[in-house]
This record gives C-alpha cells, sequence and structure tokens, in this order.
C-alpha cells in the first residue's frame, strides 16, 4: 500500500501520528505516511482493529476533537433487520511520546454478547527518508528487528550497531493471546474475547510508548500561547491569525541554545518538516516578531549553537554558516543522507543577521545582540568567503548531487530555470538571496555602530553593502522585461524566468523605489496573480505548471515577504489587493493556510484548489496572517 485515503493528524509536542478514516494503521508510504513518527522515524506503522473477524463498519470516521485526540465509532457487521450487537467508540490521544487508546464497547442487546477483538501491530521503525516517494533505498547491514510478547502486551525492538530504539504496546486489560500475524515478520496479532452483558459496556486501554534513539530521558514541554476567545463577530483576518498561532505551538520544538539551555523554535512542518530548519524557523519568527519576540530569540540561539565550525564537504559545512536543518534520524546518524546537520542553504545565514537586528530593533533589548556579536561577524564572513560575495560579487551556491541542487527557498530540482525550463547550472547567485545579503550587511552595520560600538566595523559593512546594491541592478534588472532576473547561472546570464522572488527584493531594501514599484504592481498583474496568491512563476511561461511545487504554484510565505515589501515602498492598494486574496484564501482552508496553494485562477473555483503535496500546518504559512497585520497597519488599509 502505497497511498492513502483521507487521514486525521494529530500534533504533540514534537511527536506527530496521522491515523485513517477508522482509526487504523497500514504501514502507508509515499507522500502521505500515516504511523506514529518521533525524531524522524515511524514507531509504529501497523495498529489494525478487527472485530468478531471482519473489519468493522464505521458509523462515525475518526475526527479531531482536539489538536492531539480523535475519536470515532465503529461496529462489528450488521443489516437493517439484524443490526449490530455492540458497538466501539474509540478513543485516540498523542502526548510526546506516546500514542494512548481507550476502546469502549457498547452492547446494544439486552441479553449477554462476546465480542472477539484482534489487533494488528508493527513497529518498522522507518527513517522519514525511506518513506518518501523517491524510490530511494538505503543499506542496513546487520539491522536487527525483535519482538517480545510481555505479561501485558509486546515490545518492538530495532538494533543498529549502537543505534537501538523501541517501541512498547502495554493493554489493559491484559490480551489473551498473542500470535504473529501475516501482516509481516514482526507484525503481531493481539487477542481479546471480552464478555458484554445486556446493554453493558467493557473498556480496553492500550498505551503504546515509542523509545527513539537518543532521546533525552526528560523532556520539558513547550509553553502553550494563552489565546483569548474570539468574539463572534470577528473578522477573517483575525480567526487565520487565532489558528495560526494554534498551529504554532503544535509546531513548537525543543532545541539547544548558544549556551546549551532549552530553548522552543518553531518547526517547518508535518509530515516532512518537524524540525528546527534555518530558513524556515528564521522567516517564521520574523513574521512573529512584533507580536511575539520570544521565538526569534530562541531560534537566533539555537542556530548560533549549530553555526558551521569546520569544512566538511559531505554536509555543507563551513566556518560561519548557519545550519539549514537538523536531523535525529537513522540514515542522518549513519551519515547515508547528509541531513543530521545540513547547511547548504545560500541565505539562512544572511537571514541569521537580519533577525538578529530586527530583534534588537522591535525590543529595543541589546542583550542578545550582544551576546551573539561573535556568531554576527563569522556569519558575515562566510558571506564575504565561502559565500561567495569576495570572489563572484554575489552570494552563490553549487549544487549538491547527494543533496540540494537549488538552495534558496525554491529548493526543488527544476525550480532555477530559464524561460525555456532550463535548469540554471552553477554557481547560481539568485536574486532574492542578494537583497537578503544587502538587508544583513546594513542590518549588521547599525548593530556594529549602536550596540556593538565598533565604527570602522560598521564603515565597513556600509562600503560592501553600496556597491552591492549597484551592480545588483546592473546585472540582474531585465530592460526588456522591466524585470529582475530570478538568478545569474555560473556563466553570469540572466536566468530570465519571471518568479516571485523579485518582490523578496522589495523587502530586503536592496531596489530603489522607481524599480520596487514597478515590481511591486507587476506582480499584481493576472499572470502573476491568481486572485487568491501570487504565483511563484508568471503563467504564459513555458515552464509554469499550477501543481508545481515551485513553478506556478503560490506560498502563503512568499506572498507574505512581498507584502511586507509592498508596504515599505507604500503601495496600499496593492498590499489591499494582495490581503485580501490571501484572507479569503485562508477562509477557504477554515482559517489555516496550508504550505502551498495550486496556481489556478480563483475566478475557476469558489475556493482555492489546494496543492496535493502541501505540507500542513506548516510554520511560515501559520505566521502570514501576522505578517498580513504587519503590512496592513503599515500602509493604513
Amino acid at each position: 500500500m502505497t497511498e492513502a485515503g483521507e487521514q486525521v493528524q494529530l500534533v504533540r509536542d514534537a511527536a506527530f501520528v496521522r491515523l485513517g478514516p477508522d482509526g487504523d494503521l497500514h504501514g502507508v508510504r509515499g507522500t502521505a505516511p500515516d504511523g506514529l513518527f518521533l525524531r524522524d522515524a515511524r514507531h509504529l506503522s501497523r495498529w489494525r482493529l478487527t472485530v468478531d473477524g471482519t473489519t468493522p463498519t464505521t458509523l462515525m470516521p475518526s475526527a479531531a476533537a482536539t489538536a492531539d485526540t480523535a475519536t470515532c465509532v465503529l461496529t462489528p457487521a450488521g443489516t437493517r433487520d439484524e443490526p449490530p450487537a455492540y458497538a466501539v467508540f474509540r478513543r485516540q490521544t498523542l502526548t510526546a511520546t506516546t500514542l494512548t487508546e481507550h476502546l469502549r464497547f457498547v452492547s446494544n442487546r439486552p441479553e449477554p454478547v462476546t465480542a472477539h477483538l484482534d489487533l494488528t501491530a508493527d513497529a518498522d521503525f522507518a527513517d522519514l527518508f525511506e518513506l518518501r516517494a523517491d524510490d530511494r533505498h538505503y543499506a542496513k547491514p546487520d539491522a536487527v528487528h525483535r519482538v517480545h510478547t510481555t505479561d501485558d502486551g509486546v515490545r518492538f525492538e530495532y538494533r543498529r550497531a549502537e543505534w537501538h530504539a523501541q517501541t512498547t504496546v502495554a493493554c489493559r486489560p491484559a490480551p489473551d493471546a498473542v500470535t504473529e500475524a501475516q501482516e509481516g515478520p514482526t507484525a503481531r496479532t493481539l487477542r481479546w474475547r471480552l464478555r458484554l452483558d445486556g446493554h453493558a459496556e467493557a473498556e480496553l486501554h492500550l498505551t503504546v510508548r515509542a523509545r527513539p534513539h537518543g532521546m533525552p530521558s526528560h523532556i520539558p514541554q513547550a509553553p502553550r500561547t494563552d489565546r483569548k476567545q474570539l468574539p463572534e463577530q470577528a473578522d477573517d483576518l483575525a480567526r487565520a491569525i487565532d489558528q495560526g498561532l494554534a498551529d504554532l505551538d503544535l509546531l513548537t520544538v525543543l532545541a539547544t541554545g548558544v549556551d546549551g539551555e532549552d530553548v522552543f523554535v518553531p518547526a517547518a512542518g508535518i509530515p516532512w518538516f518537524l524540525t528546527l530548519f534555518g530558513r524556515d524557523s528564521l522567516i517564521t519568527s520574523y513574521f512573529l516578531l512584533p507580536y511575539r519576540p520570544g521565538p526569534a530569540a530562541a531560534t537566533l540561539s539555537a542556530l548560533a549553537a549549530t553555526q558551521g565550525q569546520r569544512h566538511d564537504a559531505f554536509s555543507g559545512e563551513q566556518p560561519g554558516r548557519i545550519v539549514h536543518e537538523i536531523r535525529h534520524g537513522e540514515l542522518s546518524h549513519f551519515r547515508q543522507v547528509p541531513f543530521g546537520r545540513y547547511y547548504r542553504t545560500v541565505d539562512a545565514t544572511p537571514l541569521f543577521l537580519v533577525l538578529l537586528h530586527a530583534h534588537y530593533e522591535t525590543t529595543g533589548d541589546r542583550s542578545l545582540a550582544v551576546r551573539l556579536e561573535p556568531h554576527a561577524r563569522r556569519a558575515v564572513d562566510w558571506m564575504l568567503t565561502d559565500g561567495g560575495i569576495n570572489d563572484h560579487g554575489y552570494l552563490v551556491y553549487t549544487p549538491d548531487p547527494n543533496g540540494l541542487i537549488n538552495q534558496n527557498w525554491k529548493d526543488s530540482p527544476n525550480a532555477i530555470c530559464f524561460t525555456d525550463g532550463t535548469q540554471a547550472e552553477g554557481p547560481i547567485a539568485v536574486s532574492e538571496a542578494q537583497g537578503y545579503a544587502y538587508d544583513a550587511l546594513t542590518r549588521t552595520a547599525r548593530l556594529a555602530h549602536e550596540v556593538w560600538g565598533d565604527e570602522a566595523y560598521a564603515a565597513r559593512l556600509r562600503d560592501l553593502a553600496v556597491p552591492l546594491r549597484h551592480r545588483f541592478l546592473r546585472d540582474f534588472w531585465m530592460p526588456g522585461a522591466d524585470f529582475p532576473a530570478l538568478a545569474l547561472d555560473g556563466e553570469g546570464r540572466q536566468v530570465d524566468a519571471l518568479a516571485s522572488d523579485a518582490g523578496h527584493l522589495l523587502w530586503s531594501g536592496i531596489l530603489d523605489t522607481e524599480h520596487a514599484r514597478t515590481v511591486g504592481r507587476r506582480l499584481l498583474r493576472p499572470d502573476f496573480f491568481s486572485g487568491w496568491a501570487i504565483r511563484t512563476l508568471a503563467s504564459g511561461q513555458r515552464p509554469y505548471h499550477p501543481l508545481s511545487y515551485h513553478r506556478g504554484s503560490a506560498w502563503p510565505h512568499d506572498n507574505a515577504l512581498i507584502a511586507l515589501g509592498l508596504a515599505r515602498h507604500g503601495l496600499a492598494d496593492e498590499v489591499r489587493t494582495l490581503g485580501a486574496g490571501l484572507i479569503a484564501a485562508a477562509a477557504g482552508y477554515g482559517y489555516r493556510l496550508p504550505e502551498v496553494l495550486a496556481g489556478y485562477d480563483r475566478a475557476a473555483t469558489a475556493s482555492p484548489v489546494p496543492y496535493p503535496h502541501s505540507c500542513s500546518p506548516q510554520a511560515w504559512a501559520a505566521a502570514t496572517p501576522l505578517a498580513l497585520r504587519t503590512a496592513i497597519e503599515q500602509v493604513g488599509v
């Protein structure tokens, strides 16, 4: 089985479970895997209930009563003339490392009846990277799966060299029998015979505990936001903000700060990215900053703690470089994938500097900027040296055949393309990263002047920023299109696809007002703006596809940065138009903006067409409504 039907997702404290509509798990792989997940591994892959020898009928499909609890109602087979003898009320709840299940059997008949219950369970301990739909296979020499029957259930274990993970299933009452199951060599079926007196009830309590490799024995719980009850007359933006804050609570994960302290940071998204991500966590924290500055301070501390120290070609680590992502899974541990600490991102380092200054500017608190001064200086050094500014004039990246081909926010393999669809070849200088670099240099110069008391360093950074701005306009602006190029390729050619990245240039300030307003107005024309949001690529170009991840879809966070850029340059009408489209899109999704929207025009459907593989919830999408509020307030719309 490779795909799932409608799934119910529960999230709590860096763990998540994706269940079928009947509460079962089937070991699904591909774009929508099911299971219990923690620290980049699946700790429960099969969890299938049968009653009286058959799959039960689902009277009420599984639905999330809260973010961490789902309920459904099942029955054994029955007909109109012979209705089911009993019903099963199934309640499943997730905590940090534990899935608990409460089964309540309710007799529908006056005479006694016996319920025959089988529960088939298995734990494949698959790494998330194994579950993706890319047909990759990874050798696992000496890996051993073991299953142990216990007094009250079963224990699954997985060992490979020093790697050890386990999942236990404890039952109350204990099963009458535990037998091997045909679903696989480690699958086990737990069996019960439960007597129900006439119109009486019986209960079964199941507890699944995951113990990932390297999991701390004590896990502090992430703080929860105390949000006020929304009034009935609350507008759609307020409702989207409220849902976004609730989602960000779910996506908050534990990390280690620069001085070894526990910090809680926004993870990127579910299912693939429930971990610290440099770019995603930084931008999410930036959106939150005027309203909740805590995540910015935590994210900066965590990223400073993992800042590159040496050169490592496998992971892309370089001195001063800010990490792209951190993984805890088996394949990362054994360096079969480079993502344990993966550094190949061109933009996390300048964004680190942008957020550091923005935190000081917003809060007035100098202490974080003082504490992280050495890390900021190392980040600047990286931009100038390994980042490419000294040698190439710009921040550049070289495609990584073992990791990411593209290393900006549009990181799918074909995203940085010419108008004929050809992928650019490196070293690649993407446009938005140059804006981030310019902003980083100017903001860090202000920190040097106002906080660190180093006027010589401030002057040096300003002297780097000004010519970067001038040559960017010279090299990237396409006079024929009256629009900036998406990138420069390794030969210095303009990568001429018309792309949304240009909107980030308004936010960073690298364009002068005249050119910025030209770009801002262009992005609201119909080939870019779908009515819901600005597309990643303008329609009408050969590579455009409304269901492509980065070549025609629309991303809420991308639009949020554009909205902030429009507001920076006083384009109030454009902010109003874009904000209205995004807020309407949020309302169409129950006020939860997904990671990506399909690029179809608003006139085609009453609500936005979903992108089929979108993460949801996703952090920077969840924070987008707050960025919209900031942009709207800046222009007084």
